[in-house]
């Protein structure tokens, strides 16, 4: 007799997780949601945003090769967290507060345990941020996925006014570039990073590294940074102008993607302190300039853009609301055509 659970899929254990997630997603639950877990669509009242004109601004991600990393320490709280924080910042520099999350998990064989651990960072996350966890789907695909191992994605949805949405067009040239530093690698550049680490240095996760401070397997599990609350007191003042959440492409590719026509970035590195973990990669991996800054963040996994006259107000704000390290890295500047690239000082 060959069943189901034969073939490689146990609903049994699907409705296990199902069964120990659901107080983890109910934690989350904010006044907008209309729904249980386990319905065939999560429900959301609009009108719980409390805005007047509402455009929804909607956002979809994954976490990438950080996933290695995770596996190889059996870590999976710290993933959820990451899930949530990077689409958390994606919407968040188009001015949008989140409303609701989703996620998906997909695994070869289902590890109950594995997978609570994943929801309990995306809850953790999700009520951190105000963001109701409104459902998700597990997948259990033999065949597809090694044992001990899973891809997950994550899909948001949140809410602007629509007269305060960001979206860059009206920064220009003299305007000043606002850094906030990162907590790490966040969710980005862990190809060349576990190159580096695991195939040209040959160090293990548990291995230490003094300039560090920590393990390897620590330093590269640092959870993605959310930006929500210290960039959330700036949002109705009408000081910035523009926003750039510094993922995958580096500084070199994201930061144009908010800027207008006939404008270029002029970044100074040094500018800001650089995490040991950046320089010790760099070095190590003997990895060139321009590769550095469109591979990792650099220890910047924010750039605000503001009028030189709003830039000391705006940094001040975002002291106060906790972010003490923003500062000044750069400026806009006039380019000809439809340039829209970032120039280095160095």
């Amino acid at each position: 007799m060959v069943d189901y659970k034969n073939a490689g899929v146990d609903i049994d254990a699907g409705n296990e997780v199902v069964r120990r997630i659901k107080g983890l997603a109910r934690k989350t639950f904010t006044p907008g949601v209309l729904s249980d877990l386990g319905s065939f669509g999560g429900l959301f009242h609009a009108a719980a945003a409390g805005l007047r004109d509402p455009v929804l601004v909607a956002s979809a991600d994954g976490v990438g090769t950080k996933l290695r990393v995770a596996f190889m320490t059996g870590v999976h709280e710290t993933i959820g967290i990451d899930l949530v924080n990077h689409c958390v910042n994606d919407i968040l520099v188009q001015g949008a507060r989140p409303l609701f999350f989703l996620d998906y998990l997909a695994t070869g064989r289902l590890d109950p345990d594995a997978a609570v651990r994943i929801v309990e960072g995306l809850s953790r996350a999700c009520v951190a941020n105000g963001c109701a966890l409104l459902g998700g789907e597990t997948a259990e695909m033999p065949g597809f996925y090694a044992d001990g191992e899973y891809d997950v994605a994550g899909f948001i949805v949140g809410a602007v006014e629509r007269g305060c949405v960001i979206n860059g067009q009206s920064i220009s040239p003299g305007d000043l570039l606002i850094g906030l530093p990162s907590s790490g690698l966040h969710t980005n550049g862990y190809s060349l990073a576990r190159t580096i680490v695991f195939d040209r240095l040959r160090l293990r996760v548990r291995d230490r590294v003094e300039v560090l401070g920590r393990t390897v397997g620590d330093a590269l599990l640092e959870p993605h940074r959310s930006y929500l609350h210290v960039v959330a007191p700036l949002l109705d003042t009408g000081f910035v102008k523009g926003m750039a959440h510094i993922t995958g492409g580096g500084i070199t590719d994201n930061l144009p993607r908010v800027l207008p026509e006939g404008t270029t970035a002029v970044v100074r590195p040094g500018s800001w302190p650089m995490p040991p973990l950046f320089d010790w990669l760099v070095r190590e991996g003997d990895v060139p300039f321009d590769d550095a800054y469109r591979t990792f963040n650099m220890g910047i996994g924010m750039i605000l853009v503001a009028a030189p006259e709003h830039a000391d107000a705006m940094i001040a704000r975002l002291r106060a609301s906790g972010e003490t390290g923003a500062l000044v890295i750069g400026r806009i500047a006039s380019a000809a055509g439809d340039a829209r690239t970032v120039r280095y000082e160095r």
